[in-house]
């Protein structure tokens, strides 16, 4: 009769086989508002409770080419550089690639590990001449082939599968979350260089505009109409536009390199030609669903994070549980090469060992301590990064609203600067006031004229920022940037 006892243990390893220890990952509550509180007014539908639901990461979604609602085909020819040219996105693809092969390393150790190390040696043993009285000198030819496997028992690999896959998925929020920052810098630089080349443009203007009051204020002065100080002021206030306009010139040089680095060029071998921006910012939809906010990679990242932490919780608990190895060894062994591969020559041996840690002076249980707390601080990255998700968002639909408000009231301030300055003129040329009434009307009327094109160029880069803030983009489309790795051995593979 067969003793019960192989087959009673081989079925307790079997059953505990299926488990792995360790908790298993539920994602934590995150704080999220009842609805945006820039998004629309309280009691609308637009702010009804129930159009929010838990987020799912959707880092792998297109994000679209957003730039393109700006209708700017200089923009979009420079996005689609920095899409293929930028040197930092091509980084992140890079550590993105090796955290996937950080996932295939990992699940090889399901499967067992064959060496060889073919020898061939010569020596002598002092037993032979004992017992022949002469010296013999022996060739021993060896090919042994060793085979060792862990079962994973307790899951260790299990969840180091699990904890590498999660990596490599955060490592892909990361590259796009990269990508979404390189396109919305290059925008915002891109509309700030052109609300410099209007602020470029609009001194020009000015200056000489300026020259011609200068011309006219000598010809004043030699007919013994005003005195030198009208002379003296407006030659200082053509010398300081001058000033302020070589500045701006500086100013544009610096945002035409920082484009040139991000679509991957050198900047002596990149320009931008100067023109001002002539349109107005386009209308992002404020009555976006929640689901837009799940688009956002980083928040995707610190999940993954998250998962990743909470199955080290798990490699960390197993190393409290014995390991099950099984090794093999066999081969050929013989003093003649003749004689190498026949029967005799032959060898082998098999046979499980059990690794145990009996005492370590509690390191086991600090490094089980250790990713407990590694798990609780990604748990606070991961809600910290959702609260900031909510206020980027509340920043910048806010931003749109109230600087579209501020251009309405610039126009009208601007209006109210050019009458003056006419009026401070006329009033100049009839005798009635000396020059200085008009060099305040012209600083004025200078003042509001860049302080529109400054509005519209925060107008401009608010937008971008708020595409930014959404995820990037709102288009439906989807796209499979990053194909989720099992942590079983017969799982999908990772793509090449």
């Amino acid at each position: 009769m067969r003793r019960p006892g192989p087959v009673l243990a081989a079925a307790i390893l079997g059953a505990a086989a299926g488990c792995a220890v360790g908790p298993n990952y539920h994602r934590p509550e995150a704080p999220v508002p009842a609805s945006f509180r820039e998004e629309a007014p309280a009691g609308s539908a637009a702010a009804a409770p129930d159009r929010w639901r838990p987020a799912q990461p959707a880092d792998a979604a297109s994000r679209g080419r957003w730039w393109e609602i700006f209708g700017d085909p200089a923009l979009n020819a420079l996005e689609e550089q920095v899409t293929v040219s930028n040197q930092t996105i091509a980084r992140a693809e890079a550590q993105f690639r090796g955290a996937r092969a950080a996932v295939r390393g990992a699940r090889a150790d399901y499967y067992p590990t064959i060496s060889t190390s073919p020898s061939v040696t010569r020596g002598q043993s002092g037993r032979t001449i004992a017992s022949t009285g002469t010296a013999s000198t022996v060739t021993t030819y060896q090919l042994p082939v060793d085979l060792s496997y862990e079962v994973d028992v307790f899951g260790r690999i299990r969840r180091n599968v699990e904890a590498n896959a999660a990596i490599a998925q955060a490592t892909a929020a990361d590259l796009e979350t990269v990508r979404l920052t390189m396109h919305a810098e290059l925008a915002v630089d891109y509309f700030q260089l052109h609300g410099v080349d209007a602020q470029i443009q609009l001194l020009e203007t000015t200056a000489a505009g300026y020259e011609k009051a200068l011309r006219l204020t000598v010809n004043r002065h030699d007919q013994g109409i005003v005195s030198g100080v009208d002379v003296a002021q407006a030659e200082t206030q053509l010398f300081t536009t001058r000033v302020q306009l070589t500045d701006l010139r500086l100013t544009r040089a610096q945002f035409e390199h920082a484009i040139a680095m991000l679509v991957g060029k050198a900047p002596g071998d990149f320009a931008i030609p100067p023109s001002p921006v002539a349109y107005a910012p386009p209308v992002v939809p404020v009555g976006l669903p929640s689901e837009l906010l799940e688009r956002r990679p980083e928040i995707a990242s610190a999940e993954r994070r998250m998962a990743a932490a909470n199955a080290q919780i798990g490699v960390a608990t197993s190393a409290f549980f014995p390991r099950l190895l099984l090794a093999a060894t066999g081969g050929y062994e013989t003093t003649r090469l003749a004689d190498w591969f026949s029967l005799p020559s032959r060898f082998w041996s098999i046979g499980p060992s059990i690794l145990f840690t009996i005492f370590d002076g509690g390191r086991r249980r600090a490094a089980r301590e250790q990713a407990v707390a590694a798990y609780d601080s990604a748990v606070a990255f991961y809600r910290e990064n959702v609260l900031a998700a909510f206020v980027q968002v509340e920043d910048n639909v806010a931003a749109v609203r109230i600087l579209a408000e501020e251009a309405a009231q610039q126009t009208e301030a601007v209006a109210a600067a050019e009458r003056l300055l006419a009026l401070a003129q006329s009033r100049y040329s009839g005798g009635i006031t000396t020059y200085l009434e008009v060099v305040t009307a012209q600083q004025v009327a200078l003042a509001n004229e860049r302080a529109a094109v400054d509005v519209l160029t925060r107008r401009m880069t608010a937008s971008v920022n708020l595409v930014k803030a959404l995820g990037g983009g709102w288009q439906t489309a989807e796209s499979s940037q990053f194909s989720v790795l099992s942590s079983e051995p017969g799982g999908p593979k990772p793509a090449n």
